[in-house]
């Protein structure tokens, strides 16, 4: 099935009205994650402990906003990248049901992202993370919460066309499922990224699965972390992993856009697996690993939606700092105001 385009572009919306489309989109989005995926919402910290395992590594090499506390002496905090493994460990501390799940309204500084109409320095994402039984940990199990995801957005999407009355429904219907390494070989010519842009362009809403293992060229589609999500397992298929991205064709960019990063977690096996693959089996010995490799953690499904995209996304922005406030340079706030573009 390939994807609707719009009938209309939403009108402009004065600043005032834009931050009330855009509080409205993200509350009914959250509501039907939660009903979807039996979340319950709990605080969300802006800093942990360096030296602990808990704070997101990303890619594995972005720098982490640091600071040293003055009454903790020789202690460094950081601001978080995200909350994959902190998570984690709240699951532990709040007794969480097999089943159900928390959420979390995260704030984040990643002072490594390169600006750009869809990336800011400022993060705001749903982190969220379900607790899952042993026999949960393949695919299927991965697809379909994807698809309660999809129609989490598909539900937040109609709220919008109903109570605003100016929004035609465009999203297609269903998400499809593609391995990385499908991609690979549907365009061996092709750069991850305009691999994504292909398929999103044909399918309009697509999941890409096993990102963060290297494929049949030698190289990863995308970097991932090698303690959070499990990318190497091979499970119900020739391919490996168990996580990926929600990438969506954007139609007023005309590129894909991707929307979440998620995945099943790592187990034990595959921590250590992945600490080899990626040469940092020293991590092994840092307190969040400790609690997985000692029984402690949960097994479980997680990730990160992003707020300003889902808003930039449903209202059909150019930018992402029209959904959000950040820092953006002259150059930038120039051109978007030749563009047309109004930057909160």
């Amino acid at each position: 099935m390939k994807n609707r385009t719009t009938k209309s572009q939403l009108p402009v919306l004065d600043r005032l009205s834009t931050e009330k489309t855009i509080s409205f989109v993200k509350q009914q989005f959250k509501k039907h994650l939660c009903d979807a995926l039996s979340l319950h919402q709990v605080s969300a910290p802006a800093i942990v402990w360096q030296g602990t395992g808990i704070n997101d590594d990303l890619n594995g090499v972005e720098r982490a906003v640091r600071f040293p506390v003055k009454d903790q002496k020789e202690k460094i905090a950081e601001v978080v990248h995200s909350l994959a493994k902190w998570k984690r460990i709240r699951l532990m501390e709040y007794g969480i049901k097999t089943g159900e799940g928390i959420l979390t309204d995260m704030r984040a500084l990643r002072p490594d992202e390169v600006l750009s109409p869809i990336h800011s320095i400022s993060v705001d994402q749903f982190d969220w993370e379900c607790c899952i039984r042993p026999e949960d940990r393949n695919m299927e199990f991965l697809k379909t919460t994807v698809s309660k995801i999809y129609n989490a957005l598909l539900l937040t999407e109609s709220d919008l066309a109903v109570s605003y009355a100016i929004y035609t429904a465009w999203l297609p219907r269903e998400i499809h499922f593609f391995y990385a390494e499908e991609l690979l070989q549907k365009y061996p010519d092709k750069s991850p990224k305009e691999r994504e842009h292909e398929i999103a362009k044909q399918y309009g809403a697509v999941f890409i699965m096993g990102i963060g293992a290297k494929l049949s060229d030698g190289k990863k589609h995308d970097g991932r972390a090698a303690d959070y999500d499990d990318w190497s397992t091979q499970k119900d298929s020739d391919y490996q992993g168990l996580n990926g991205d929600i990438v969506l064709w954007n139609p007023i960019l005309k590129a894909s856009f991707e929307l979440s990063s998620m995945g099943i977690r790592v187990d034990k096996t595959a921590l250590m697996r992945q600490l080899e693959l990626e040469n940092c089996q020293d991590r092994s010995a840092l307190k969040f690993h400790q609690l997985l490799l000692n029984d402690r953690l949960p097994l479980s499904i997680g990730g990160g939606i992003g707020q300003s995209r889902l808003a930039m996304l449903l209202l059909q922005k150019r930018h992402i700092g029209e959904v959000q406030v950040s820092l953006w340079s002259e150059d930038i706030r120039e051109k978007a105001s030749k563009e047309g573009v109004s930057l909160l």
